[in-house]
C-alpha cells in the first residue's frame, strides 16, 4: 500500500470515526501496511472493526494499521477453513508447491468461491473394529497413555480395595478398579457406559466374600508385581523403536 492508496483508506475510515486524514497520516499508514494492498477485504476489515461494539460503552472506536492488517488475515483465513488441495496425477514437488499456492491465493482473496464443506464418513464403527480399539487400549472416547496406567502400588490398593470394587465383576467383566458398564455393542452405543451403581452379581459376591489370608494377600502382590515388570519391559522396547518423520506441507495462506 503506497501513500496515495492509504490516503483513500484513511478517508474510508474517517466516515465512521470521523479523523482528519493529513499526507503525515497516510505516509505512516502506508510504512504500517507496505505488504498489505488496497483491496475489497482491507475496507472490509475496517467495516468489521467498527462493527464490533468496544468494551467500554463510553470509549471511541479508532483503527489503527495492526487492526486492519490483523482483521483482513482473519476475513481471509475464514475462506480456508474447509479447504483442501486438488493436485494432478504425476506432479513434481515444484509444480505442487505452485498450484497449491495458487489455489490458496486465488480462495483466500475471494476470486475463487471458498468450499463449503468437506466430506465426511458415514455410519458407525463396526462392533468388531471396537472391540480391537478396546484391546488396544481405547477407553470411552480416547487412547489411555502408558503413563496413565496404574503403578504397582496402585495395583497393589486396588486388590486390598474393599466394596464392590475390590473384585471383578461377574456380569460385565469390569476390573478391579472399574465401575460396572452397561451392555453395549448397538450402532448407536457400541461400547458399554458406566454405571452409577454396581451390579447386583457384584455385590453379592462382594458381601459374601471371605477375607484374604496373609498367604493369599503374598501370592496377589507378586503376581502384581510380575505384572508392572512384563508392563515396565514392554515400554522400555517401545522406547527403542524411533518416531516416523512428519513432514510438514502447509502453505502460508495469507
Amino acid at each position: 500500500m503506497n501513500p496515495k492508496e492509504a490516503a483513500q483508506l484513511l478517508g474510508y475510515c474517517s466516515a465512521f470515526d470521523n479523523r482528519k486524514p493529513s499526507e503525515a497520516a497516510a505516509i505512516a499508514w502506508s510504512s504500517a501496511l507496505d505488504d498489505v494492498p488496497l483491496d475489497a477485504d482491507a475496507k472490509a476489515a475496517v467495516d468489521a472493526y467498527y462493527k464490533t461494539p468496544p468494551k467500554d460503552p463510553e470509549a471511541k472506536l479508532w483503527i489503527m494499521p495492526h487492526h486492519v492488517r490483523t482483521l483482513r488475515s482473519k476475513i481471509r483465513s475464514k475462506r480456508l477453513e474447509n479447504f483442501q488441495y486438488e493436485p494432478i496425477e504425476g506432479e513434481t514437488t515444484a509444480e505442487y508447491l505452485t498450484r497449491y499456492r495458487g489455489q490458496v491465493q486465488a480462495i483466500a482473496s475471494g476470486r475463487y468461491p471458498a468450499p463449503t464443506g468437506r466430506l465426511a464418513l458415514e455410519g458407525n464403527p463396526s462392533r468388531q473394529f471396537m472391540q480391537e480399539l478396546e484391546a488396544r487400549g481405547w477407553e470411552g472416547n480416547r487412547y489411555v497413555d502408558e503413563d496413565e496406567r496404574p503403578v504397582e502400588a496402585e495395583l497393589i490398593d486396588s486388590v486390598r480395595r474393599s466394596g464392590p470394587l475390590g473384585l471383578v465383576c461377574p456380569t460385565c467383566q469390569a476390573a478391579i478398579g472399574r465401575p460396572c458398564k452397561t451392555p453395549g455393542g448397538s450402532e448407536k452405543q457400541p461400547l458399554g457406559k458406566p454405571r452409577a451403581k454396581p451390579h447386583t452379581a457384584r455385590l453379592r459376591a462382594s458381601s459374601g466374600r471371605q477375607e484374604q489370608t496373609a498367604e493369599q494377600r503374598a501370592a496377589e502382590e507378586q503376581r502384581i508385581r510380575e505384572m508392572s515388570a512384563r508392563h515396565l519391559a514392554r515400554q522400555e522396547a517401545d522406547e527403542d523403536i524411533p518416531d516416523a518423520e512428519i513432514v510438514d506441507t502447509e502453505g502460508d495462506a495469507a
